[in-house]
Parts: C-alpha cells; sequence; structure tokens
C-alpha cells in the first residue's frame, strides 16, 4: 500500500480549510484516511499550519511520499530539514 501524505479539503464555499492526512494513494482526496497529521488554513493572513511533528515524522520515516503542497507545507515548518539531519545521523553511526 503506498501511502500518501496529503491534503482534506474542509471548510464552506469559497473558506477551504484543510486538513492534512496520511492516505492510500488510491483513495479519493475526501475520502478515507488512516491518520490526521496536521491543518493548513490558507485564509489567514499569514497562513496558519499546526503540524504534529512526531506523526509526520513517523509517516515520512515509513515511506509516505508528501504532494508538492505538502512538501512545500513541510519544509516552511522545517520538518523535512529534521528529517533529513535524522537520516544522516543514523547513516553516521
Amino acid at each position: 500500500m503506498a501511502v500518501k501524505l496529503r491534503l482534506k479539503r474542509m471548510g464552506a464555499k469559497q473558506r477551504p480549510f484543510y486538513r492534512i492526512v496520511a492516505a492510500d494513494s488510491r483513495s479519493p482526496r475526501d475520502g478515507r484516511f488512516l491518520e490526521v497529521v496536521g491543518t493548513y488554513n490558507p485564509i489567514a493572513n499569514p497562513a496558519e499550519t499546526k503540524i504534529d511533528e512526531e506523526k509526520a515524522m513517523y509517516w515520512l520515516n515509513n515511506g509516505a511520499i508528501p504532494t508538492e503542497t505538502v512538501r512545500t507545507i513541510l519544509s516552511k515548518e522545517r520538518i523535512l530539514k529534521k528529517l533529513a539531519e535524522n537520516k544522516t545521523k543514523k547513516v553516521g553511526k
């Protein structure tokens, strides 16, 4: 099963709100998911993001592939940098 970290759209018309979820790549965008990793609110100025770092790291370490948008969000939150540092520490041992 290929797992992706992607956005699940919530909110009303013209007022999007997203949950960042770990989901099977074959499931629909707003369909079934495995776990909620965080939230993203693009309406707020500046955009608000809340990510459970432990859950995100868990899924990334176990092979989950983030979509382009989620990758950008994780980069801004410096989670991808921490992931890279952890991998280099493991290789160095």
